[in-house]
């Protein structure tokens, strides 16, 4: 029996592949545990209908990613911190930190897609990438200052 995936089964197929299974398995298993349906005409229907929403919204996203990108690479955003001696930083700015400074400007940029590859930790202008959409990353100036 061939079955449309729903939901992704580890091992067994992702979400919108089509497979080929024993009946029983088909009926006592991915059917009833709701992980495939029926290949059917208007099974196969929806599956297109979904697969052509996708990609509608997959597009949209990355325009939408590209927008926020150029307005990110011209945000520099400045923390105020205390040294020691030979202006050495006592601890560092944080992902979260960055979150939000980005909030308070508007910016609506979750915890997971700053990428910081070392800890800031010393005065001057750091880069840091955003990582906005698979194929596209801003990169904002962080300035620490004293």
């Amino acid at each position: 029996m061939e079955v449309i995936f729903i939901k992704d089964l580890k091992n067994q197929g992702k979400k919108g592949q089509i497979k080929n299974v024993k009946d029983g398995y088909a009926e006592n298993f991915l059917i009833k545990q709701g992980y495939a349906v029926r290949k059917t005409k208007e099974n196969l229907g929806k599956l297109e209908s979904e697969q052509r929403n996708k990609a509608a919204q997959d597009a949209e996203n990355k325009k939408n990613a590209e927008i926020l990108k150029k307005e990110l690479d011209k945000v520099v955003i400045e923390f105020k911190v205390k040294t020691g001696e030979g202006d050495k930083v006592f601890g560092s700015i944080s992902v979260k930190q960055i979150k939000d400074e980005l909030q308070k400007k508007d910016y609506k940029i979750d915890k997971s897609q700053i990428e910081i590859p070392n800890p800031i930790a010393s005065l001057g202008f750091h880069n840091v990438d955003i990582k906005l959409y698979p194929s596209i990353t801003a990169t904002i100036k962080v300035h620490v200052i004293k």
